[in-house]
């Protein structure tokens, strides 16, 4: 007896950690003994022992794969140490039975090798072998760094003798393949050795050409819907519908308005009852996420970034391909552009809960690597996107100093393009914190065609994050092009106002064109179109407004029939009635525009005259003819202006967070598209302009997983009213 309990002893010394198969006595319940009960010795009891070193795994426990439902795809929430998320009420109990990677139950027989680590946390030998496979040296659960890593495969020649050990109770050989506990080499350096294991340059290839082959039932299936249920709506508004017959307009402004359609319900034979089910198809996507891992996101930031992934990855679909990028001083890629099947969502978590924080920020690595995921795929998606986000100052492609324009050169020759090297791939950046570069990231964005989006708070990445893929999940219409033509030979046009979207007028001012590019499922736009008037008698026919876009599901061309734009000409108009929908878009330009040269006056110093230029703003669109009819555009642009002013009451503020909040709402604006916002405007009946349906679902559905996992958790993405139909 003394003798074995020497021999535990010494094993329990030497941090021995092995999976010693439960018997029918064992029952199902956890132990609650010490953290030393965890560790199983090979003759830890006189029974036990004899069972141990007699048995070898069978090939269920050894060769069987990961059987699960919904609840092997779920999310794992990180738990860090002091300043992180806390474990559940049920406490550590739960992590006996559940392992904390995939979620799924660890019962003995299931078909499932078993590793129980020094700290005393068991997970699925083939779950932790693949947190360790992708840099990871901590536990998952508690954050302590183990001294011995498990992996699965052949013992390596150039390790010394004593260096590994095989477990010997549950150590096992199949198919070549064995369990080993291989010990992590002692670092020599400061800092040096953990950046080198948690950001491992990529092992995988130069060429980016490994990206998985498309779902080749969707592609089938691709243009065997019906069209004419996928059309972009157009509508115009004059300014005035009537104009005196003597009299000539300089500058008569015609709205175009643009609504893409809702997202495709087809009706399909249910297996599972007697009548029909719908079902919503979409164009896939291919979703490059570039991921700031550097050190000051440590602790709860990357725990809430890795929840947030996790949501993410849940609700792609099985023909949607997702890489992740993880950059510090160096970027590597995670996994290909992969399909999210279940097995490719489940190795997708498994990859991102390995990350680990440490080192500089290389906005530029990861943004390269990014692209480089992009031009170099073999098989293309119909909607591809870059989410990229940071919480610091890029410290290696630009220097601090270089003034407020200082990261446009730099990044954009990094930018990915699309096969045919004219368009863009959108890149939307989040910034994450007070200390993030918002005119860096906002140039990036602004560049590519994406988003700018403020996330001043770290619970609200998930929230931030759902949004902006409920809206990458919902493309309808692509490559979208508005062409507007004089009707009349003496109208001619002066200017095109279309924010961020690229316009042209030819040179005898007659024709022009707008380059939209993707819409989402009910998003719209709306441009303001200036001509002249001449004198005219009856009627004028002032111009025609067109649009051409291909369908992504179809991969079909649409051309839609051209609207006409006229007035009428009487004699004499006793009172001009200005249209509503005219004059709410003309304040919501005039605004952005009154935003950005605030900014500019910010930036020299000059807070006084900024937060002057916004008061000033403020009245003249409560006073005008919208303003006046109680416009819910008018009303949220005067909260949003008001909002700006009080984040430039003093230059700390300004620095913390106003210059973000602006260049956030300059990026909605411009583009016309949702953006996230951290902000102080706690007003309910405040919802966000340019939110379209699906993002409100996608949303929601992120608020409700939240409450559920974190009660306390408060909601931050910005309300905005909701925008006016036009009539």
């Amino acid at each position: 007896m003394e003798s074995r309990w020497r021999k535990a002893k010494m094993s329990l010394g030497l941090n021995l950690c092995v999976y010693v198969p439960r018997t029918l006595d064992d029952g199902d319940s956890p132990s609650t003994g010490s953290s030393t009960a965890a560790l199983v010795s090979p003759v830890a009891s006189s029974s036990s022992a004899a069972t141990s070193a007699n048995t070898t795994p069978t090939a269920e426990q050894t060769g069987g794969k990961v059987k699960g439902g919904s609840g092997a795809l779920m999310p794992t929430t990180p738990t860090p140490t002091s300043a992180g998320l806390r474990l559940s009420k049920s406490g550590s109990k739960s992590f006996k039975k559940t392992c904390a990677i995939c979620l799924t139950t660890m019962k003995p027989g299931q078909g499932h090798a078993l590793f129980t680590a020094e700290c005393s946390h068991t997970f699925h030998f083939h779950c932790i072998a693949a947190n360790v496979k992708h840099g990871s040296n901590n536990c998952p659960v508690c954050r302590t760094k183990w001294k011995e890593l498990p992996f699965r495969g052949p013992l390596p020649a150039e390790f010394p003798q004593g260096s590994a050990r095989i477990n010997p109770v549950n150590g096992h050989q199949n198919g070549g393949q064995m369990t080993i506990l291989r010990p992590l080499p002692r670092a020599r350096s400061s800092g040096r050795l953990h950046h080198m294991t948690s950001l491992l340059p990529d092992t995988d290839r130069s060429v980016f050409n490994d990206d998985e082959p498309l779902d080749s039932l969707s592609e089938a299936n691709e243009g065997s819907e019906q069209g004419c249920l996928r059309t972009v709506e157009i509508k115009t508004y004059p300014e005035f519908t009537e104009v005196p017959e003597s009299t000539s307009e300089r500058n008569f402004t015609v709205l175009v308005h643009l609504k893409a359609p809702l997202a495709q319900t087809l009706q399909t034979d249910s297996k599972l009852g007697d009548g029909n089910s719908l079902s919503t198809t979409r164009a896939p996507v291919d979703l490059i996420t570039v991921l700031d891992v550097s050190g000051s996101m440590a602790g709860t930031k990357l725990a809430l970034l890795k929840r947030a992934m996790g949501f993410v990855i849940q609700n792609l679909g099985s023909s949607d391909r997702l890489s992740v990028i993880a950059f510090s001083s160096s970027a590597r890629r995670l996994f290909p552009l992969r399909r999210m099947t279940e097995s490719g969502r489940l190795q997708s978590l498994q990859a991102v809960n390995s990350l680990t924080s440490n080192g500089g920020t290389n906005i530029a690595e990861g943004l390269r690597k990014g692209s480089k995921v992009i031009e170099e795929r073999q098989a293309k998606n119909p909607v591809c996107s870059i989410i990229l986000l940071s919480d610091g100052q890029d410290t290696y492609t630009v220097s601090p100093t270089a003034g407020v324009h200082k990261a446009a050169p730099e990044y954009c020759a990094l930018l990915p393009y699309t096969t045919s090297g004219c368009q863009q791939v959108p890149v939307h950046v989040f910034g994450f914190g007070a200390d993030h570069d918002s005119v860096s990231l906002h140039s990036i964005s602004q560049t590519s065609g994406g988003t700018f989006s403020f996330i001043e708070t770290e619970a609200a990445i998930q929230d931030a994050f759902a949004q902006c893929i409920g809206g990458l999940l919902s493309v309808v219409a692509q490559d979208l092009h508005v062409k507007v033509e004089s009707l009349h030979p003496d109208v001619h046009f002066g200017s095109i106002r279309s924010g961020s979207y690229s316009s042209r007028l030819a040179d005898d001012k007659r024709n022009g064109s707008i380059d939209v590019g993707d819409m989402y499922a009910e998003e719209e736009r709306d441009f303001l179109v200036s001509v002249n008037v001449p004198p005219g008698y009856g009627e004028t026919a002032l111009l025609k407004v067109g649009c051409v876009y291909k369908d992504p599901l179809m991969k079909e061309t649409i051309n839609m029939a051209d609207v006409q734009v006229k007035i009428s000409r009487p004699a004499f108009v006793s009172v001009q009635s200005v249209s509503i929908e005219v004059d709410r878009q003309k304040n919501r330009l005039h605004a952005a525009e009154v935003m950005a040269e605030a900014r500019l006056s910010a930036e020299r110093g000059d807070l006084t005259h900024a937060v002057s230029l916004l008061e000033d703003c403020r009245k003249m669109i409560m006073g005008s003819t919208s303003g006046q009819s109680g416009d819910r555009l008018c009303q949220a642009l005067d909260a949003e202006l008001k909002e700006m002013q009080e984040r430039m009451a003093n230059r700390q503020r300004y620095e913390a967070s106003g210059r973000a909040y602006v260049l956030s709402g300059l990026s909605s604006h411009s583009w016309q598209r949702a953006t996230a916002r951290g902000d102080s405007t706690d007003s309910e009946s405040l919802i966000q302009a340019y939110q379209t349906s699906s993002m409100v679902d996608m949303l929601l559905r992120s608020q409700t997983m939240s409450r559920s996992s974190t009660p306390r958790q408060m909601r931050h993405v910005k309300s905005f009213p909701a925008r006016p139909q036009p009539r």
